[in-house]
């Protein structure tokens, strides 16, 4: 249930961006509006809170519940068929918010990033991100059970205070995760440089700010040269110079993408080549979109706004 703070804070959010005179939601990047692929139609996926799409397991999309399920992934191909359940072998589920993918300890292995992020009160001491090799998954499967290899689990605090978070984003250039805070009018970016410990807590570092808020979802390219965050309402994309830190890509030039209507859209994550995305929202039998890429188009810079610490809001 949305809070009467969240509600307050999307009104003054709504107000800010109306009074803009370049809209974060008026100006598209070189992105086709989102064609229905699939859907989802297994009554085990109601909550779909994250998603991010394979790179070794072609037509493979992971996604995972909100809050209220166990520690389960689920491998579905873009129209929507549940090929997998895996149980995350040594991990919990507290508030599952976002999933992702990159490299790891291990060269040449991808792995699954599972944030336990959630907190609506803002009351959690600490949280946690499971990480774990991704598996083998047969495209022809239907309804497989397993369970995947042990996951390590690295634990977080944040600088100022407990937070809300949606979004979890992994580097794959440098492994850095970063943790997108989400009851926000300016969304917190924080992050967990590599190698991050799984034997002691990480304390996260305050990097900068997002021009919006209210984040509940985002992704890297695997080439790690674009990231995009979205909330229910807008999404962003932003181009990174491989030679900085992938907070600094906030700090450039703000690219609205589209959306489809989705009632409670929180999930988004691109394809394998980098150069479109899938969404997919919360809800029984929800739709997955995909938006392709323009052959030919330009982007429309949003109106520079807020990102640097100094810059942010009182809190």
């Amino acid at each position: 249930m949305t809070s009467p703070s969240l509600l307050m804070e999307i009104v003054v959010l709504a107000l800010a961006v109306t009074g803009s005179s370049c809209s974060v939601l008026a100006e598209q990047a070189a992105f086709q509006d989102g064609q229905k692929v699939g859907q989802i139609r297994s009554l085990l996926i109601t909550e779909a809170s994250g998603l991010v799409v394979s790179r070794s397991n072609p037509g493979v999309l992971w996604v995972h519940n909100d809050s209220g399920d166990g520690p389960f992934v689920y491998a579905i191909n873009p129209t929507g068929d549940l090929l997998a359940v895996y149980t995350v072998t040594g991990a919990q589920a507290r508030d599952w918010e976002d999933i992702a993918l990159g490299p790891g300890p291990q060269s040449g292995v991808e792995y699954l990033y599972i944030g336990d992020i959630g907190d609506n009160a803002g009351q959690y001491p600490s949280i946690a991100v499971y990480r774990v090799q991704e598996p083998v998954v047969d495209p022809n499967a239907r309804g497989l059970e397993a369970k995947t290899d042990p996951a390590e689990a690295i634990r977080m605090v944040y600088p100022d205070r407990p937070r809300d978070a949606e979004t979890l984003l992994v580097d794959p250039l440098t492994r850095d995760l970063y943790v997108i805070s989400k009851r926000e009018l300016f969304s917190r970016v924080y992050r967990a440089a590599y190698p991050q410990s799984t034997s002691q807590t990480t304390r996260l570092e305050l990097v900068c700010l997002l021009p919006w808020g209210l984040a509940t979802g985002g992704d890297v390219s695997p080439d790690g040269k674009k990231v995009v965050v979205r909330s229910m309402y807008w999404a962003s994309l932003w181009h990174r110079d491989p030679d900085q830190a992938l907070w600094q890509a906030f700090q450039g030039k703000t690219w609205s993408i589209p959306l489809a209507a989705e009632p409670q859209g929180e999930a988004i994550g691109f394809d394998g080549s980098g150069q479109g995305y899938y969404t997919v929202s919360e809800g029984k039998n929800p739709p997955i979109y995909y938006f392709a890429p323009l052959e030919a188009g330009r982007c429309e810079a949003v109106a520079d706004v807020p990102t640097r610490l100094e810059q942010a809001p009182p809190r």
